[in-house]
């Protein structure tokens, strides 16, 4: 008792047409919850920080604190 011989002949093509539809789903799925899980919250999160944020008062503070070689504090 043999083995049957396996079918070689367009077992290629045939083996696309079944993964790469699912192959592409996927991806598609991917994208779309990689942009909702985190890209949107992202771009809320730096609007809401910009809402509020004031360079001159964060630029002062960091002068302040003497993060600038270039700038003294206005103390000195």
């Amino acid at each position: 008792m043999s083995l049957p011989k396996p079918m070689m002949r367009g077992m290629l093509g045939k083996r696309l047409r079944f993964h790469l539809p699912i192959a592409f789903a996927v991806s598609l799925l991917s994208a779309v919850a990689l942009k909702y899980t985190v890209t949107e919250p992202r771009k809320q999160a730096y609007a809401e920080f910009y809402k509020t944020y004031d360079a001159a008062k964060d630029f002062n503070a960091m002068k302040e604190a003497g993060v600038f070689e270039s700038v003294q504090p206005s103390g000195e």
